[in-house]
């Protein structure tokens, strides 16, 4: 092929590639660089809503605010805490389920689409029913299962307004919401693994662990992967579930960044401090999905 026909295939091929890639590129810039953005703009002002003020410059102040708040970096801890502790242990059992459900025992599609069903629930909807189960007193379904588990041991306890057993309380509602969504994703990268990996590794006598640690795991390295990424952007959106069933109680045990940065909008019309949260969260959100693959990365040169 000559230099210019193969030129012009390359400009017709990068033509369709930016045609396929246009409305995704759109979309991107319309609802997440657009917006930030914004945001970015208006954490350098004054602005309030409804204030009389003309609005103003007032460079970094806004930062320097947030970051000698004690409720922002509550907010701050408590969304590290969360994240810290639903992703591995969702993550873990997302996992669990999917080894479970991959060994083709009977039932498994009705098991499938139980596991599944409560991450299509809206989270509104779920948070709800999550609230019943954590009523206070013996006739709550949580104390009540509980009492039984320790054959009449346990003490009926308030969940929501304990402030050492809310964020628990939270943690376990989410676990339970999105594990299913993991499962599937798993289970797809399970079934992808060639099965001949799994007969030469029983031939080198290798058992079901080590087979689990030498085949399982390198080749589900993308799949968990994606998921970490996705539930540690979920888990750091934590909102719905405070508002609903704690209100970022007791005594800010609850709080996140986002529910302080719709109580600045909305209770306070604090509308450039918001916008300084949001960047920040932004940033910190960017910043630890840019180390996570990162480090996955790494450990697929090492591998």
């Amino acid at each position: 092929m000559s230099a210019p026909n193969a030129r012009r295939r390359l400009n017709d091929q990068t033509a369709v590639g930016l045609l396929l890639a246009g409305p995704a590129m759109l979309g991107l810039f319309l609802f997440i660089l657009a917006p930030f953005l914004v945001a970015l703009a208006l954490a350098f002002t004054n602005l309030r809503l409804g204030s009389p003020l003309p609005l103003e410059f007032v460079g970094v102040k806004q930062f320097e605010r947030i970051f000698t708040d004690p409720d922002f970096l509550r907010a701050l801890s408590n969304n590290l805490l969360f994240a810290s502790t639903v992703v591995p242990l969702q993550t873990a059992l997302a996992l669990g389920l999917a080894l479970l459900l991959n060994r083709g025992l009977r039932g498994t599609v009705v098991f499938r689409t139980l596991f599944f069903m409560p991450v299509v629930f809206p989270m509104s909807l779920v948070a709800v029913v999550w609230v019943l189960i954590y009523a206070p007193g013996p006739e709550g379904m949580m104390n009540g299962f509980l009492d039984l588990v320790t054959l009449g041991a346990w003490e009926p306890r308030d969940f929501l307004r304990d402030p050492m057993l809310a964020m628990p309380a939270l943690m376990l509602l989410s676990i339970w919401q999105g594990a299913g969504f993991q499962m599937v994703i798993l289970l797809a990268g399970l079934q992808q693994i060639p099965e001949e990996l799994y007969e030469a590794a029983a031939l080198d006598g290798a058992g079901r662990w080590s087979q689990f640690r030498h085949v399982t795991l390198p080749q589900l390295r993308n799949s968990l992967v994606f998921v970490v990424l996705v539930t540690s952007i979920l888990a750091f959106r934590l909102f719905d579930q405070v508002q609903i069933m704690t209100r970022g109680g007791p005594d800010g045990a609850t709080t996140t960044v986002i529910y302080e940065a719709v109580q600045a909008v909305f209770t306070r019309q604090q509308v450039a401090r918001a916008s300084a949260m949001t960047v920040v969260f932004f940033l910190l959100v960017l910043a630890l999905t840019w180390l996570q693959r990162r480090l996955a990365r790494q450990e697929r040169e090492i591998g």
